[in-house]
């Protein structure tokens, strides 16, 4: 069944019963979650839902028959041979659709992952769709077929996300392929007791002897039971084979910008606090090491050594070839040093409030960053306000307003940023740049320092602590989350694929250190990356490929770790199966990525030109196989009938916005959002869900943990959607717009915002205080600690106005087109 996200209506709902109850207070206990279930109940944002496919695959056999004992658990050639018994009525992802006809093609409810056409067994086995994704659940059986689908094939991961379920194995021996060294895996064959077959390779294995014992059944002569044979996800503890030196401590470097331009800011108290407030749930254990260095016209550090009755600032003024003036006291051990620690994070925002200072040696203060976490490796976070421009790394000015979308302008000014990460990354050290600008301070070189570190970018235009409270607010949620989520150390992610595939570019903050591995000197839940590949060879003597992605890491407690996903799709030989099988939503984030290169290394027109290229291609392609088609019409198969919108949502972010009034940093931050966040974030920001929320119903609603959950339907993001009478709310993922209509039910306002009428709610209401029990607010402060903010606008003349309807990406622009007038572009395109 497709559900609406649980969190989301969860909360939505509870705003209902109480505003339309007689007896308000019979609904306080609705408000008492606790932070694990809302925890959980946001993890289910992926829909679980699934579409199931009725159309027949031809089966193949593999390279052997199995044997007597493999019956006991059914190998990959019995499943596959299982395939052709599906029945050949036509699925619904190939029921043709009129897009100029049908506008209302997006769906009431979240559009789920399409579901692969596979054997039961092998569907219940496979990977969830939240951590590994195809752009293509059907793959074309060769190249040639690829080709004339017109869609891209491609991965998707999300490779350390939060998992609530996670078998966790510890074993001398972890078992894997003499050949192509795959772990073993759910898709795996087993000849007999003895013997294995690699699913990728097909090299037949022998099976370890530790094997044969089941630590979960206690059982004797069962290998195709134990835990990684049962689970596509699997982490594994690791041997001391798997280091290359001792686990690393967590180590942490926090690096501040310090000049007047910070001072004025004022996001130094913010951040002081943070780390005051988590520091006890900083990841790590009794090893933990912690700095802290500040930088203007000249770097400061900071000797908390244990002992001393107060830190001692150190100042290096020469910056062009900056030192560490006591190398050992400068991390220190957070536990032995932690009242130091709190004494300088109380004083540091008021330790620079009279600097005359306005210059910004950032290089030089990443240079000893650097110098600093050599040793151990670790993760540098980089507070930054302005353009550099002092010493190594100093940038001038590139904001011309009439030359914002030049390619020149979209790449980095100087090198020194991408080497000096490349350094970073080859010592295990990720550098995360979190930029409060209220000037153009060129993300597009400052950037280069995480991208190559596989670090992460945060960004806050117009930060300023009073006169932006958004902004602030924003900080501190991003902070509580950063501070306290889990993280990884020298790690390394390897892709690996079924013979015949091969991968090609990869996406993503990291540095690749061969064809398949990339090397992520820091990995955290919040990480997504992209593959595109290609077929090399004819997949026709298999009717089933795999892929497998492997991350090995150190934990933040000194662990060596393994975190394992395989997936499994079924391989096809006619083009009308292809389209059956593709993944909209996984298509558009592959091409996103593609074409914030092709922005960078050729021109934003050219990027524009390409995605309309291939949504013109693909629906052409598909229409030219298709018999009974109306050719003069838009037709597209179901399940590509959201692929026009996606592509028109894209053109209106600020990525690829045509025209000079998209900032440079803003375009540039969004280009980096792009290619390193998760699929499911990353389409939340893409085209982010609307509800209306002043006129819930119980109808269609479904339970959930004892809840009655409503579920109201999506609404298509155009204005024509919006009432004077309404309330609305557009979820886009890390933030809550809620749009009151000026007309809305003054008791739904009353009762909700706790204020009386329309004109009395503040015009740019960021944080809202509940007129209900206190319960309710620990409901919020849950919803905070999600990372959610709630932004509340009055609907004619809210600040935030011009916010919100950016995210209305079915209307027309200046400088884009409408979606049905889109729709007519791409019909001219085809008919051509």
């Amino acid at each position: 069944m497709c559900k609406l996200n649980i969190c989301v209506a969860s909360f939505i709902h509870k705003i209902h019963k109480y505003c339309t109850s007689p007896n308000k207070h019979k609904y306080t206990h609705f408000f008492n979650f606790t932070f694990t279930e809302v925890s959980n109940l946001y993890s289910a944002v992926a829909v679980q839902g699934s579409i199931q496919l009725q159309h027949g695959v031809q089966s193949k056999e593999l390279l052997t028959q199995p044997s007597i004992y493999s019956q006991q658990y059914p190998t990959m050639n019995q499943l596959s041979a299982s395939l052709g018994g599906l029945g050949i009525q036509q699925p619904e992802s190939l029921r043709p659709v009129n897009l100029t006809q049908d506008r209302n093609t997006l769906s009431v409810v979240p559009t789920p992952a399409p579901v692969p056409n596979l054997n039961s067994d092998l569907k219940r086995l496979n990977c969830s769709p939240d951590s590994f994704r195809c752009t293509l659940t059907n793959i074309p059986q060769t190249q040639s077929l690829l080709n004339k689908a017109k869609l891209p094939l491609g991965l998707l991961l999300h490779p350390f996300r939060d998992l609530t379920h996670l078998p966790v194995i510890t074993s001398n021996t972890i078992v894997r392929c003499r050949s192509c060294r795959t772990y073993i895996n759910p898709f795996v064959s087993f000849i007999d007791q003895r013997r294995w077959k690699c699913n990728l390779c097909y090299r037949v294995n022998d099976v370890p002897e530790e094997f044969m014992y089941n630590p979960l059944t206690r059982s004797y002569g069962e290998p195709h039971k134990r835990p990684e044979v049962q689970n596509s996800t699997v982490e594994f503890i690791a041997s001391s084979d798997y280091m290359l030196r001792p686990p690393q401590p967590a180590v942490y470097l926090f690096v501040f910008d310090v000049s007047h331009n910070a001072v004025e800011a004022g996001y130094l108290s913010i951040v002081c606090q943070s780390l005051l407030k988590n520091l006890d749930k900083l990841p790590g254990d009794s090893r933990t090491r912690i700095g802290f260095i500040t930088f203007d016209s000249t770097v400061q550090f900071y000797n908390l050594q244990e002992g001393l009755s107060q830190p001692q600032m150190l100042i290096v003024s020469e910056i062009d070839d900056v030192f560490l003036p006591t190398p050992d006291s400068l991390l220190v051990n957070m536990h032995e040093s932690k009242e130091l620690i709190k004494d300088l994070l109380n004083a540091l925002p008021n330790m620079f409030t009279n600097t005359r200072e306005t210059h910004s040696a950032l290089g030089p203060a990443l240079q000893a960053a650097y110098k600093l976490m050599s040793p151990t490796g670790g993760r540098v976070s980089v507070f930054q306000t302005q353009l550099p421009s002092l010493g190594t790394g100093r940038l001038q000015s590139r904001e011309d307003p009439n030359q914002r979308s030049s390619t020149k302008h979209l790449g980095p000014a100087t090198d020194f940023y991408k080497k000096l990460a490349l350094d970073c990354s080859g010592q295990q050290t990720a550098v995360d740049l979190f930029l409060l600008s209220s000037q153009y301070s060129d993300l597009a070189s400052l950037a280069c320092m995480s991208k190559f570190s596989a670090g992460c970018i945060y960004y806050y235009p117009s930060f300023h602590h009073i006169h932006n409270p958004v902004q602030a607010e924003k900080l501190q949620k991003d902070l509580k989350r950063y501070l306290t989520r889990k993280i990884g150390f020298e790690a390394v992610m390897r892709i690996r694929c079924t013979k015949g595939l091969s991968i090609h570019t990869f996406h993503g903050n990291f540095f690749v250190r061969s064809t398949d591995l990339l090397s992520l000197a820091n990995v955290n839940p919040d990480a997504g990356f992209a593959v595109q590949m290609s077929i090399e060879e004819s997949l026709a003597d298999t009717s089933l490929v795999c892929f497998q992605t492997a991350l090995l890491y150190t934990s933040s407690k000194g662990e060596r770790r393994i975190r394992i996903h395989t997936l499994c799709l079924p391989v096809v030989t006619s083009l009308i199966d292809v389209y059956a099988g593709a993944d909209t939503q996984a298509i558009i984030c592959l091409l996103a990525n593609m074409a914030v290169d092709r922005s960078v290394s050729s021109s934003l027109s050219d990027a524009r030109d390409a995605l309309v290229n291939a949504v013109v291609d693909s629906l052409s392609a598909y229409m030219s196989t298709a018999s009974n088609l109306q050719q003069s019409a838009l037709i597209a198969p179901n399940s590509l009938r959201l692929f026009p919108l996606y592509v028109l949502a894209l053109f209106k972010q600020k990525a690829f916005r045509t025209g000079t009034s998209t900032r440079l940093d803003d375009r540039v931050y969004t280009m980096c959002q792009i290619k390193s966040q998760p699929l499911v974030h990353l389409m939340k920001m893409l085209y982010p869900s609307l509800y209306r929320i002043d006129r819930l119903t119980d109808e269609g609603a479904i339970h959930v943990n004892d809840r009655v959950v409503p579920q109201p339907p999506l609404q298509r993001l155009s204005a024509e959607k919006l009432t004077r009478e309404g309330a609305f709310l557009l979820d886009c993922g890390t933030i809550f717009y809620i749009w009151i209509g000026r007309s809305c039910d003054n008791n739904f306002i009353k009762d909700v915002l706790g204020y009386p009428n329309y004109l009395s709610v503040p015009q740019n209401l960021v944080r809202f205080h509940f007129k209900l029990s206190c319960t309710c607010k620990e409901l919020l402060i849950t919803f905070m600690r999600l990372r959610i903010d709630f932004l509340f606008l009055r609907g004619d003349e809210s600040p935030a106005k011009a916010d919100f309807l950016q995210h209305l990406v079915e209307d027309k622009t200046e400088a884009a087109y409408s979606y049905y007038e889109f729709l007519l572009h791409l019909q001219q395109q085809i008919c051509k």
